[in-house]
């Protein structure tokens, strides 16, 4: 456990996936296994793989480009005006920098989030961007900023777990086909919306 603590605490906290896992922690895991090698973290790029080179005591690697190239912080941006309110990516946003409500706006924390780029397939409308931080960030702010992310990124986990909780019946707080269908009604209802907004502007 110690060595899984002690290569999350290197890995950028962005929750990306782009290293093949749901999150940093099971690839710290699996690197600490060693079923997956240190270079597979785009947003950590070469100062993450050097750092944890010497905490594994390996062979420095080249950034794997199978899994991405190394960019500049970015956040997203949501268009307000073309948000329908649908709340799908809310869900999406690992550490929760996304507010808002169904048939609300929505909008980004910029400060909070990673820029990871997981809230753009469920937007219906495509009206969330990833763009570059106005403010360049380093890899040591970058540091100085991946506990806070480590910490939303676990409450984001817990939130999601408590509406799995079962009910004293025994059965669960919502199957898959349900959330299913209701995602789907409220999708089917946001494009309504958006839909008769348009044909308003049209006219």
């Amino acid at each position: 456990m110690a060595r899984v603590d002690a290569i999350n605490t290197l890995l950028p906290q962005t929750q990306c996936g782009q290293c093949d896992y749901p999150g940093c922690r099971p690839y710290a895991e699996a690197m600490a296994s060693g079923t997956a090698p240190i270079n597979q973290c785009p947003p950590g790029g070469d100062e993450v793989i050097a750092e944890l080179a010497a905490l594994l005591n390996v062979a420095v690697l080249p950034l794997s480009t199978a899994h991405g190239v190394a960019a500049a912080p970015a956040v997203a941006v949501i268009d307000e005006a073309a948000c329908i309110g649908c709340a799908l990516c809310l869900p999406a946003c690992p550490v929760d920098a996304i507010v808002g409500a169904r048939q609300l706006m929505h909008t980004v924390i910029a400060a909070e989030c990673t820029g990871c780029g997981l809230c753009l397939p469920p937007c219906p409308v495509n009206c969330i961007s990833i763009v570059p931080t106005s403010t360049p960030r380093d890899h040591m702010a970058q540091r100085a900023l991946s506990g806070r992310l480590r910490e939303r990124y676990q409450a984001h986990l817990q939130r999601l777990t408590a509406r799995a909780v079962k009910h004293p019946s025994g059965k669960t707080t919502s199957t898959v086909t349900e959330r299913a269908a209701r995602k789907q009604a409220t999708l089917d209802r946001a494009m309504i919306r958006a839909r008769a907004r348009l044909g308003k502007t049209a006219g």
